[in-house]
């Protein structure tokens, strides 16, 4: 087993998952603390790798496209500080993380992960009931039905109509943009089959307003995300559907008639990648890196794979 434990979170590798918990601190990111424990199955990941710095460094998960609704939903906005899939590594621990790395990627290698697009979300949506936004208003999603409430800073066409509540299945698409700039941001909902543009989200009784004022605005994605993997007909979109739409859940491809092909060996190299490993760890407890307990829990996981 492979572990980092920071201030900015924990992740540990069993050798089959990423398990990502959170830091608890004031300068975790909201959308991080309210997203909470995220479990990554091997076969979601295209990547990993370790970017040292000056101060330290950070460790950067990349998903296969597709994989994960939350990044689905953010398409890309993310910054380094809100990404879950990162963690800021404090410079003494350089060493532990590139362990890390190099476990990931000796198991990626072994089980020959593919790096292509999912044909399905491969992780869940944010537990529900979830609720975020900012600007004139807040997003809630209970699973079934989506209640977007007003503050004093909304538009009249707004506040004077009231909240308003939907259920999830009108809902035909999701678009999250947080405020970029001088540009005011939004969380859209799209209902039946949009013929004309829709109005500016300060104006459109569907959308939240986002001005940017506060972190705690790219909540709202969190609710984009757990919308998007209960779009009805969610299960008959192809995987290429534009933003908004959400990916199938992944189903094995059935057995093919005959005798079944057998799985390519691994790479003949594996062998030699698992003992330089070992000689890597070895010279990482030499050099004060690892304790004794992370060289021999290290050491063992290698072992296995022998």
């Amino acid at each position: 087993m492979a572990e980092i434990i920071q201030r900015d979170g924990t992740w540990t590798f069993d050798g089959e998952t990423v398990r990502i918990v959170p830091g608890g601190g004031k300068g975790i990111h909201p959308l991080r603390q309210e997203l909470g424990e995220r479990v990554v199955p091997l076969r979601a990941l295209a990547g990993i790798s370790f970017e040292p710095g000056r101060k330290g460094g950070r460790l950067r998960l990349r998903l296969r496209d597709g994989a994960c609704p939350v990044l689905r939903a953010a398409e890309g906005r993310l910054k380094d500080a809100s990404d879950p899939y990162q963690l800021a590594v404090e410079k003494d621990r350089s060493g532990v993380a590139e362990y890390f790395v190099g476990e990931v990627r000796n198991a990626l290698l072994i089980e020959q992960v593919p790096t292509g697009p999912t044909d399905g979300f491969l992780l869940p949506g944010p537990a529900v009931p979830v609720a975020g936004g900012g600007g004139d208003g807040t997003a809630s999603f209970d699973g079934e039905t989506i209640r977007l409430t007003w503050n004093w800073k909304a538009e009249e066409v707004k506040s004077s109509a009231g909240p308003v509540t939907f259920p999830v299945s009108e809902v035909t698409g999701v678009h999250w943009m947080p405020a970029i700039g001088l540009e005011n941001g939004h969380l859209r909902f799209v209902r039946g089959t949009a013929t004309a543009p829709a109005p500016a989200a300060e104006f459109d009784p569907y959308s939240l307003d986002l001005w940017g004022l506060s972190k705690k605005e790219y909540t709202a994605a969190l609710v984009a995300a757990a919308v998007l993997v209960r779009l009805p007909g969610a299960a008959t979109k192809e995987a290429g559907a534009g933003a908004g739409a959400a990916r199938p859940a992944e189903i094995p491809a059935p057995a093919p008639a005959g005798p079944a092909t057998p799985a390519p060996a691994p790479p003949t190299d594996d062998h030699d990648a698992l003992l330089r490993r070992l000689r890597e760890l070895g010279e990482l407890r030499q050099a004060g890196i690892l304790t004794d307990d992370e060289f021999t829990a290290a050491k063992q996981a290698v072992l296995k794979r022998l």
